[in-house]
């Protein structure tokens, strides 16, 4: 993704920030997470229910946060039964609070408690993920973007990287195809200059990003022609001289900060002049977001 400024300075996408992930990648974790609880003989507690008997589940938040993962739960009550229907109050990005109903589901009551656990399992943590992107976003200086990384669980991904959208935040590389970075372990195989030079002859096209953790390298990366440039674990006074180095050697070259950035921290890196910091824990280390489904009998009750 490019990044372009606004006549007032601030960072902005040069695209619309859109939320929902891959309906491609929702299908196969759905499949997967549902495979995962009915394998071999399906919902044997379920099975015991008189088919005929219908339902209504309210999603309902216990706690503040900001919603993610819509589609996965859409998705999971429509491999379940098709008969399921689901009405949406909310969209993901929306904010909840305690007793914000979000949502509700009707149909089959079997149907519905066979679904149940998987749909709160990937709201929930999904929901988790923009809540934390959305404090991490509020706590950073507008004019700084504030950007996830690759720890994410595996197989999780896109869908992950969609909750950090919808809390307010972007995406960092989806994969290791995306671009080139050469990391600290890299740079024991090869050094700065000669493996920023083999990165634009291999993969010309490509950003090229370096790993650095002193300033030495921040000049060696710059004068390489690197596209950017990761200041890792450096405190904020090193992060700014090494940003003012960078700007005057090329104004183009993008700057990161990442490394143990914290809600308490990551205020001052962001008003230094970065492009951007990168925080791992929006999305390894977000709390679940409490949200329950709340079921009341229809038709066919006792």
């Amino acid at each position: 993704m490019r990044l372009g400024r606004r006549p007032c300075g601030r960072l902005v996408p040069l695209m619309d920030a859109f939320v929902d992930p891959p309906a491609g990648e929702v299908r196969a974790v759905v499949a997967r997470a549902l495979a995962e609880d009915l394998t071999p003989l399906g919902d044997v507690t379920s099975m015991l229910l008189d088919r005929s008997r219908t339902a209504t589940g309210r999603f309902v938040a216990r706690v503040e946060g900001r919603l993610s993962g819509g589609a996965c739960v859409s998705e999971t009550f429509h491999q379940v039964d098709p008969a399921l229907v689901l009405d949406w109050q909310l969209a993901d990005g929306s904010e909840v609070g305690p007793g914000t109903l979000i949502g509700t589901v009707t149909g089959p009551l079997a149907s519905m408690l066979t679904a149940e656990r998987t749909a709160l399992n990937l709201l929930g943590h999904l929901s988790g993920v923009a809540t934390l992107a959305a404090r991490f976003r509020a706590a950073a200086d507008p004019s700084t973007h504030v950007w996830d990384t690759r720890k994410t669980t595996p197989g999780l991904r896109s869908l992950e990287k969609a909750a950090v959208r919808a809390g307010g935040c972007v995406n960092h590389r989806g994969n290791l195809s995306e671009w080139v970075m050469l990391k600290d372990n890299h740079l024991v195989g090869v050094g700065i200059a000669e493996g920023v030079a083999r990165a634009k002859a291999a993969w010309p096209g490509r950003t090229v990003q370096v790993e650095c953790d002193r300033p030495a390298q921040v000049e060696e990366a710059v004068a390489a022609g690197a596209d950017a440039v990761l200041l890792d674990n450096m405190s904020v006074d090193e992060a700014a001289a090494c940003i003012a180095t960078v700007r005057a050697a090329d104004p183009r070259c993008l700057v990161e900060i990442s490394g143990g950035i914290t809600l308490d921290t990551i205020g001052p890196y962001s008003r230094i002049g970065a492009d951007c910091i990168s925080v791992g824990a929006i999305t390894n280390s977000a709390p679940v977001l409490d949200i329950g489904l709340d079921i009341t009998p229809g038709e066919g009750a006792p």
